[in-house]
């Protein structure tokens, strides 16, 4: 039957009334809400309307979207323009475009017009080339995506077309293997009962079939052989990949259609010969493409900071164009009376008989030049190659993630993906991680371990493997794909006869196992001549997987599965149930039910649910004690960190049968309001159920996880797990991954109302205190000292998140969950998990990370509900599956490549294949790239200013008359030929560390937390280091030169090579791991600067010709550049010298133990780290 997404009501008013409703994190209003839809049929003016076979009048009143798509950017016309417009949304391109501006006006040419446009072009042509390349790469992929071929009926037969000229309205033909072109609702199949096979893992990731099924009246209808008629009235376009709305009429017949009727755009055939439907949504409007917007681009934090130290230099250089204005206004002033015979700045000309007059726009507009042509002189204070720089060091930080074998899973054969290349060295300052726990540090692999069933405890027993063939009814020999341990009572019973003494209790949960569920039953085709076949059960859901390998363990066989009936073989029987109706999984309800018609002629409902759930709907007046031992069994099953379902049945009369059966056809038919209906007709036959049992499954932790949260415990990284199990499910699971210690004192918060809950968070926080005096830390210290002197832990439910979040409760769970070393939350839906998150981050500066697998909740994962998500990106877009939303909130993302598919790996910044992963991740490649990332930013600050300030002393000394030495050429190069490539080798391969010392000691860790490699102090020291520098490159050749004739564009020679040296040496003192590139890029640069100022000054037309020749013969020039060195670099060398002796950090304490030890005294040594403190709020 059609299964149905209470969601997608909300999501089609959303697109079609452009209207936006606010949604709460922590509240269930959001789902109860959309509950209370209209009920009233759409109208024509709100619907898609499709002719069957006829896309002339399907197109006849609105021409819809063509099937032609296009993922590139730009055309050959639009690239230039739309491109810099793309690039000058970065503000220091366009301070850079003001400056090129200026320099072309004739009163502000301080250098020449080409040379003032290089840099910024220069820049301006790596990015434009870099995004063409890009472009037509997708231009050329769109290319064969639109000439791809598919059938299309055309005159009563099939022929093949184009897939962008393919319209709204025809009929396709699909075969096997092949893709889908577009939205189609499908019709008719080469199976008889109308399913068909599809791999969704192009749209979702998910490589598990998925059953799409034709409607009964269409499926034997041959469009070659006989016209196919038909109106289908769906919803608008939108990205809601899970669910579909719509009506078919056929014949007279008014047919509901839902997500099991749709197959969408990039999934394909599998399983199946051929299939054959009719397009309802082309190119753009495929939900494949309403998809396909990235991620939501976040910014790094060390990035956001640098900003504001942007902005101190941009302070200071109008500063240094202020103080030169002035000086030339006073200069000027003083002199008002000798200007016209003044040498460098006369008003008259005397060259040619009577005198002329310059070029002199009076003292107040030569102020004014004076400034503007200061800031064209300094404009390399701002460091526009800073900019190109990140980008390209990022790529390479990438290049090596990648490339590490560490984080490397073999089992999934997949390596580690860097998704997002602007949050890079944000993994070093990672305070916070937020953790799903299923499929993330468990394996997902479910496995059947035991079952309460009629109040019977079976796991107590010897188990053993099994997984006999069955003789099916076609003549095969069926086994089932995977073993499943088996309890040998349980075995025995279920072979027994109903008549034996719970036998008939057993025959009907094994029953409900079997047929509550939407497996669908493959046969594995083998070219072996064996007669005995595998059967493989293939389903959205892990657990109902290994509930069904149970029940075919035990003799309850599923075997076939149509849109109207399945087959299971009950110990070698083959016997057919009418699938009446099935009730989905949905957020509110917790559970799923079908209706069967038995072989007796009976109907009987089997449900299945969380507990908590299911209780609510068990009439507890009958079979008390079976329901006190079931609840007594879950809690010992979940204390065993097992996953828990519980399992009900009803049998309904013909009256209740036939109530149920209209209301079902009704809310199955409507449009707007089916979701509100379903669960309405699912909440009236879901009741005074009678228990049958429990199921218990085991989902083991992946390799490593305990030793993982153990080295971030010490790295002083808070760990939060976000799950949707039971709270004994997953405080076992908490001790056994070490989440959870002994030592800890456990604060658990399970609260029914708001009153409840703030008494709960008060009396919680009176005991952390009291613990936190107890262990004698004062309030001073900080909470993450006294977390890590007496450990507590918060425990708090879903339930209790309802009422505390998105209320003034908020910041009384925030107080007492910093006290915390662990939190874990149980029982919480997708967006309490991306509340919780925001909880942190809009409270604190620290950084957070959120990792999952996507996987979906279990309350939720036959119909992946798509919630409308506020504040997850500029276009709110909606997001999918469990753990999207926590890992889009926090501010770095890590996906999972799970067995459920890529949906958080597609949502993500960063994807790997293991939780452990995360280990290196942070503590290695994190550590690494923030401490590169922190000193690069720092060393071009100071790279560029110390060149702008020895521009500046010579402005003083020429009376302000902006004259440069340094050539122009030369001014324009230094950021992009002269120092440009040592950085950025030194960005992407300096180490600090080795990643030994780093993974041995992730107290290490702590220096991004405390932000040494990048702060204020370490910014103004690194200024201050730059003025005396530039004293030094500027007064040594003046005093040396002082009696000399050499001309200003000598020593403009020697300063430009005396501060391309002196950067390269500075950067050199603080290399830590030399290789033969770093080498290469360090003396090559000062070798390359030789060269082009030697090939500068050989240009006759160029002012300096041949000055470089004149003074590089003498010794006094060397000499100046050894003295310049020297005198610039002894203070810096002596004031580092004296703090890492008698202040050293962690890390120089490490790395003089890497460099003076050997490899087996540093295993055996101890380093004291310095405390992690707390950040402050924000």
């Amino acid at each position: 039957m059609d299964s149905q997404n209470p969601f997608e009501g909300e999501i089609y008013r959303r697109k079609g009334g452009n209207s936006v409703r606010e949604v709460r994190h922590g509240s269930r209003g959001g789902d109860i809400e959309l509950l209370g839809l209209s009920h009233k049929e759409i109208g024509d003016d709100d619907a898609r309307l499709v002719y069957l076979n006829d896309p002339v009048k399907s197109n006849e009143r609105y021409e819809f979207a063509g099937n032609s798509i296009r993922t590139s950017k730009y055309s050959v016309f639009s690239f230039l323009p739309r491109n810099l417009f793309r690039q000058f949304h970065r503000v220091a391109y366009i301070y850079f475009l003001i400056i090129a501006v200026l320099n072309q006006l004739p009163q502000l040419a301080v250098f020449g017009r080409g040379a003032s446009i290089m840099p910024l072009a220069f820049v301006l042509s790596v990015t434009a080339v870099k995004d063409a390349y890009e472009d037509w790469r997708r231009h050329r992929s769109d290319r064969v995506e639109n000439n791809r071929l598919a059938w299309v009926l055309v005159d009563d037969e099939f022929q093949q077309k184009k897939w962008k000229d393919i319209q709204v309205g025809e009929i396709l033909k699909i075969q096997a293997n092949e893709t889908f072109p577009c939205d189609i609702v499908l019709l008719s199949t080469s199976e008889p009962t109308g399913v068909a096979f599809v791999q969704t893992v192009n749209l979702d990731g998910e490589s598990n079939l998925k059953t799409r099924y034709a409607k009964q009246e269409t499926i034997s209808k041959i469009p070659e052989e006989e016209m196919i008629n038909g109106l289908i009235k769906c919803e608008r376009p939108n990205r809601n990949i899970y669910g579909f709305q719509a009506n078919m009429e056929v014949e007279g017949k008014r047919l509901s259609l839902g997500p099991s009727n749709i197959l969408l755009r990039g999934c394909e055939l599998k399983n199946t010969a051929w299939a054959i439907g009719v397009a309802v949504y082309c190119g753009r409007e495929t939900k494949a493409m309403l998809n396909s917007s990235g991620a939501p681009s976040k910014r790094s934090h060390l990035e956001t900071r640098m900003n504001f130290e942007t902005i101190i230099l941009s302070m200071f250089l109008i500063l240094l164009c202020s103080i030169v204005s002035i000086c030339a206004a006073v200069w000027l002033r003083h002199r008002k009376d000798e200007l016209d015979i003044l040498p460098f700045y006369r008003r008259k000309d005397f060259a040619h008989g009577a005198p002329q007059n310059y070029n002199y726009y009076g003292w107040g507009l030569e102020i004014i030049f004076t400034f503007l042509m200061s800031v064209i002189v300094f404009q390399i204070m701002i460091p526009i190659s800073l900019y190109i720089s990140m980008e390209l060091v990022r790529v390479g930080q990438a290049y090596f993630m990648i490339r590490d074998m560490l984080l490397y899973d073999e089992e999934s054969n997949s390596r580690f993906q860097c998704r997002s290349l602007n949050i890079n060295e944000d993994l070093g300052q990672i305070k916070y991680v937020f953790s799903d726990k299923t499929g993330t540090l468990t394996e997902n692999k479910m496995e059947f371990q035991c079952a309460s069933i009629w109040g019977v405890d079976y796991s107590g027993g010897r188990t053993i493997s099994r997984n006999d063939p069955v003789q099916a009814v076609d003549g095969k020999i069926l086994q089932p794909k995977m073993e499943v341990k088996v309890d040998p009572q349980l075995l025995e019973l279920s072979r027994s006869g109903k008549d034996v003494k719970g036998a008939k209790h057993v025959h009907d949960f094994l029953l409900a196992l079997a047929a509550c569920n939407t497996i669908v039953p493959l046969v594995v085709d083998d070219t072996s001549d064996s007669p005995v076949k595998l059967l493989d059960y293939q389903g959205e859901s892990p657990d109902e997987q290994a509930l069904a390998y149970a029940a075919a363990a035990y003799g309850f066989m599923l075997t076939e599965r149509t849109s109207g009936h399945i087959a299971i073989n009950i110990q070698g029987e083959r016997q057919r149930f009418n699938v009446l109706g099935l009730h989905e999984f949905d957020s509110d309800r917790k559970r799923m039910s079908v209706i069967l018609g038995c072989p007796d002629k009976t109907v009987k409902v089997f449900v299945k649910g969380a507990d908590t759930s299911m209780f609510s709907v068990i009439d507890r007046s009958l079979n008390t004690n079976i329901i006190h031992a079931t609840e007594a069994h879950l809690q010992t099953y979940s204390s065993m960190g097992l996953r828990t379902l519980v399992f009900g049945i009803r049998e309904l009369n013909n009256l209740e049968f036939e109530q149920w059966h209209l209301a079902f056809e009704a809310a199955s038919t409507a449009i707007i309001g089916r979701a509100a209906l379903l669960h309405k007709v699912a909440n009236n036959v879901e009741n005074s159920l009678t228990i049958l049992g429990a199921s218990a499954i085991e989902d083991k932790l992946q390799q490593g996880v305990p030793e993982a949260i153990e080295s971030l415990r010490t790295a002083g990284i808070k760990a939060w797990v976000l799950t949707g199990d039971k709270q004994e499910t997953a405080i076992s699971i908490g001790y056994s991954s070490k989440l959870l210690t002994s030592k800890m004192t456990s604060i658990i918060i399970n609260s029914n109302s708001k009153q409840s809950s703030r008494r709960s968070l008060e009396d919680a926080l009176v005991t952390s205190k009291k613990l936190t005096i107890t262990s004698g830390i004062t309030h001073n210290t900080g909470a993450s000292d006294a977390a890590a002197v007496n450990p507590v832990a918060l425990i708090i439910d879903g339930t209790s998140l309802v009422h505390i979040l998105d209320s003034e409760l908020e910041e009384l769970l925030f107080e007492l969950a910093t006290k915390c070393s662990v939190v874990l939350c149980c029982r919480v839906a997708p967006l309490q998990k991306a509340g919780i998150v925001a909880l942190v981050k809009n409270r604190t500066r620290d950084m957070t990370l959120a990792i999952g697998d996507g996987d979906f909740p279990t309350s939720v994962r036959s119909i992946a509900l798509c919630f409308p998500e506020p504040n997850f990106g500029e276009h709110k877009e909606l997001r999918c599956a469990n753990d999207v939303s926590m890992i889009q909130m926090a501010d770095v993302g890590v996906g999972i490549s799970g067995r459920e598919g890529q949906q958080a790996v597609m949502a993500s910044d960063f994807a790997m294949g293991q939780f452990r992963f995360l280990v290196p991740l942070l503590l290695v490649h994190g550590h690494w790239n923030y401490q590169r990332m922190g000193y690069m930013i720092l060393y071009n600050f100071y790279r560029n200013a110390v060149f702008v300030l020895v521009l500046f002393w010579y402005v003083i000394f020429t009376s302000f008359t902006l004259t440069t030495a340094i050539t122009e050429w030369s001014s324009m190069l230094y950021s992009i030929i002269y120092t440009a490539l040592p950085t950025i080798v030194v960005g992407i391969l300096d180490k600090d560390l080795s990643r030994r010392t780093l993974l041995k000691y992730p107290q290490l860790y702590g220096a991004g937390h405390r932000q040494e490699a990048y702060n204020s102090k370490l910014f103004w020291l690194t200024m201050i280091d730059t003025l005396w520098q530039s004293v030094a490159v500027f007064s040594i050749p003046l005093f040396a030169y002082w009696a000399s004739s050499i001309d200003g564009s000598s020593i403009g020679d020697l300063w430009t090579l005396a501060v391309v040296i002196l950067v390269n040496l500075h950067l050199a003192m603080d290399i830590s791991r030399w290789s033969w590139i770093t080498h290469a890029v360090i003396w090559g640069s000062i070798i390359a600067t030789f060269i082009c100022v030697t090939i500068i000054d050989a240009v006759p037309i160029f002012s300096g010709y041949w000055a470089i020749f004149h003074v590089a013969k003498t010794e006094l020039f060397w000499l100046c550049l050894l003295a310049i060195v020297l005198a610039a670099l002894i203070p810096r060398y002596v004031v580092k010298f004296l703090y890492q002796y008698y202040s050293p950090c962690d890390i120089q304490i490490a790395r003089e133990a890497e460099k003076f030890r050997s490899p087996r005294e540093l295993r055996n040594t101890k380093i004291e780290t310095n405390p992690i403190l707390g950040s402050p709020h924000r």
